[in-house]
């Protein structure tokens, strides 16, 4: 895919880590790029930084959504690019015994679905709605018509204790990556996923550093944190190399997540 003024980007999630570093990306090779998230105040500063447009965006309500692609269409036209990095986790035990009391108690059901609605069911949402938009617009000289990268996560394949939540939807992430290339192929939209391993993003900013520097050091190599800018890196190659589709790709450094 070619990549210049004429081309039009969503990245959800794009107010920080992942996606503002895929936002940046895209802005540099002149795409006009609309940040979504829910972060407002961060969200617009990255817009403004970059020359795009903030859309308040929640992925787990349709309507919320909807205004997005709606007042990003009519900035900057149809989006031919999708990065889907909106996402969160939680770590709770499917059951745990209390070692004060004794007492069981079991994962509130209430808290998992609100991992899948956000991970799994609000990409797919984004998907969903972008992918029928893209089916608008001719395809690019090379055939391209569009380009989707999801973000998934190494717990996909090695999740840790806690993570049941959190790895039943990366896993559901990369799962789907596959029958959607092959829905979309005839269309000419390519789909993949990233699986990113522990990376320097807010959701570690409040670690103390012993904790991030164990944390790198337990990477194969490098031994360190990955990167941001790293990630946007394989986001823009599965963007520009229009034979790479139906892939799920981890980045992490070679680790492989211990149970703890």
């Amino acid at each position: 895919m070619k990549l210049d003024n004429t081309v039009a980007a969503v990245v959800t999630g794009a107010a920080s880590g992942l996606g503002a570093a895929t936002a940046r990306a895209l802005a540099a090779k002149g795409v006009k790029v609309a940040v979504f998230d829910l972060q407002e105040e961060k969200g617009k500063a990255v817009a403004a930084e970059i020359g795009g447009i903030f859309c308040e965006c929640n992925v787990t309500d349709d309507a919320s959504v909807d205004a997005a692609f709606a007042k990003a269409r009519e900035a900057h036209g149809q989006e031919r690019i999708l990065v889907n990095c909106a996402g969160t986790g939680n770590a709770i035990k499917t059951a745990s015994r209390s070692k004060e009391d004794g007492s069981i108690k079991h994962f509130p059901l209430d808290a998992f679905n609100w991992i899948i609605q956000i991970n799994l069911v609000g990409t797919f949402r984004c998907i969903a709605k972008s992918a029928a938009g893209m089916m608008t617009l001719e395809p690019q000289a090379d055939g391209d018509r569009g380009a989707i990268v999801n973000t998934a996560s190494v717990a996909a394949e090695d999740g840790q204790i806690g993570q049941a939540a959190y790895s039943a939807s990366k896993g559901g992430v990369v799962g789907m990556t596959l029958p959607i290339a092959r829905d979309l192929s005839g269309e000419a939209i390519r789909v993949n996923t990233i699986l990113p391993g522990i990376f320097n993003t807010p959701l570690l900013a409040a670690a103390p550093q012993p904790v991030k520097d164990a944390l790198g050091a337990s990477v194969p190599f490098p031994k360190r944190l990955g990167d941001p800018e790293e990630y946007a890196k394989l986001a823009m190659c599965m963007i520009e190399n229009g034979y790479f589709n139906g892939e799920d790709v981890r980045l992490d450094g070679a680790i492989r997540m211990a149970p703890r």
